[in-house]
C-alpha cells in the first residue's frame, strides 16, 4: 500500500463542486482583489476565531511581518528592540522579526510539547525586550495563560504565530484569541488551506487593524492617499471564496485528525519511539503527527520501504541557517536534539483506516 504524506487533490477533491462554484463566482463578478469574497471571508474567520477583526493578506509570512510593522507605526515597537522567538520553528518567525529590524532572542523548548518553554522565557527578557511571539507549533497551543502572565508582567506584547493551529482550543478560547495579535498561514498544506498562497491577522485591537488594512494596501485607507510607506500583500477575492467554502468542514477535518492522531498514540508501540503528548485540557488540532526517533534517517527509510511517506519538520533549526550567521554560535542543544530526531507520520483529513493501519504497523515493524 502507498500512503502519501498529504494528498491536497483528495482533499480539495471532496469539496470539488463547491470550490469550483465559488470560483465561477468570482469570475463573473469582474472584482478580483479585495472585494465582497474578501470582506465575508474576514468577517467569517474572525467569528470562527473569537475576535473582533481579520485583515487578509498574502501569505503567513506577510501576517506576522505586518503585526510587527503595525506596531512600529503606532510606536509600541522601535528598530533594535528583541522579541522572543522560539529556537524550535520554521524560519518565517525570525525572518518576520528581521524584516521589521528587530531583533530575534532564540528561546529553548519544553521537551513535551515542541513549544516555547515559558520559563526560559522570563530567563530571556531583558532590557530591550518588547513582545514575545508564541508559535503553536504543529497545531498544538503553546501554554498561553503563563506566557500571557508574563506578558503582562513585564509588559510585552503577546503575538501568536498560528500558522499551524486554526482551531485549537483551550478554556472556550481558540488560536488567535489569546494575543494582541495573530498570524494566520493558509498555505494549500495547512489545516485551513487555500488552492495557492494567503494569510491573514487576527486581533481585537481596532487601532492595529485600522493600520494593518492600509499597510497591507501600499500605505493606502484612502485610494491614492498614501499614509505610510506601505507593502502590496492582499489576500485575493479567488482564494478568499475558497477559503470559505473549506471554512465550513474544518471542525470536521480537524476531528479526523484527531481520531487518526488518537489511534497513533495508542497502537504504535516501540521502544525507539517516542510518541507526542498532549496535556489533557487542550485541544490540539494535528497540523502534524511529530514523533521523535534517534535513528530517525534509518526509520524514515524504513517507513518509506513499506509505502508509506513521512516528513522531516524541520531538518535544520534557524539559528543554524546560513540566512542567520550571527546567531550560529548559539548552543542551543535541546533544538539542535529535536531537529535531528524529529519525523512527521502522514495525518491528512482523508487518510482512511486501511491508510491508518498501513502506517502504524509499519512504525511497530521498525528493527
Amino acid at each position: 500500500m502507498d500512503v502519501p504524506f498529504l494528498d491536497l487533490k483528495c482533499i480539495n477533491a471532496r469539496h470539488a463542486d463547491e470550490l469550483k462554484a465559488a470560483a465561477a463566482r468570482v469570475i463573473d463578478s469582474g472584482w478580483y482583489v479585495l472585494g465582497e469574497e474578501v470582506a465575508a471571508f474576514e468577517r467569517e474567520f474572525a467569528a470562527y476565531c473569537g475576535v473582533r477583526h481579520v485583515l487578509g493578506v498574502g501569505n503567513g509570512l506577510d501576517a506576522l511581518a505586518l503585526i510587527l510593522r503595525g506596531y512600529k507605526e503606532l510606536g509600541v515597537l522601535a528598530e533594535g528592540d528583541e522579541v522572543i522567538v522560539p529556537a524550535n520553528t520554521f524560519i518565517a518567525s525570525f525572518l518576520a522579526v528581521s524584516e521589521n529590524r528587530l531583533v530575534p532572542v532564540p528561546v529553548e523548548p519544553d521537551l513535551a510539547s515542541f513549544n516555547l518553554d515559558p520559563v526560559r522565557v522570563e530567563a530571556a527578557i531583558g532590557p530591550r525586550t518588547r513582545a514575545i511571539m508564541a508559535v503553536h507549533l504543529y497545531g498544538q497551543l503553546a501554554d498561553m495563560s503563563a506566557l500571557a502572565a508574563l506578558a503582562e508582567r513585564y509588559g510585552l506584547l503577546l503575538i501568536e504565530d498560528a500558522a499551524q493551529a486554526h482551531g485549537a482550543m483551550r478554556d472556550g478560547r481558540k488560536a488567535g484569541a489569546f494575543g494582541n495579535a495573530a498570524a494566520f498561514s493558509f498555505f494549500p498544506g495547512k489545516n485551513l488551506g487555500a488552492l495557492g498562497d494567503g494569510g491573514a491577522v487576527a486581533t481585537s485591537d481596532a487601532l492595529l487593524a485600522e493600520h494593518i488594512a492600509a499597510l497591507r494596501n501600499y500605505g493606502s485607507a484612502v485610494k491614492y492617499r498614501h499614509l505610510y510607506q506601505g507593502t502590496n500583500s492582499r489576500l485575493d477575492e479567488m482564494q478568499a471564496a475558497l477559503l470559505r467554502v473549506k471554512l465550513k468542514y474544518l471542525d470536521e477535518e480537524t476531528a479526523h485528525r484527531r481520531h487518526i492522531a488518537g489511534a497513533y498514540r495508542e497502537r504504535i508501540e516501540h521502544p525507539q519511539l517516542l510518541l507526542p503528548s498532549t496535556p489533557r485540557e487542550e485541544q490540539h488540532v494535528w497540523h502534524l503527527f511529530v514523533l521523535r526517533c534517534a535513528r530517525r534517517d534509518a526509520l524514515q527509510q524504513h517507513l518509506r520501504a513499506r509505502g508509506v511517506h513521512s516528513q522531516v519538520h524541520y531538518p535544520v533549526p534557524p539559528h543554524r541557517q546560513p540566512a542567520y550567521p550571527g546567531l550560529q554560535g548559539l548552543a542551543l542543544p535541546l533544538t539542535e536534539r529535536l531537529h535531528e530526531e524529529v519525523l512527521s507520520l502522514p495525518i491528512g483529513p482523508t487518510l482512511d483506516d486501511a491508510a491508518i493501519d498501513c502506517v502504524i504497523d509499519a512504525c511497530r515493524g521498525f528493527v
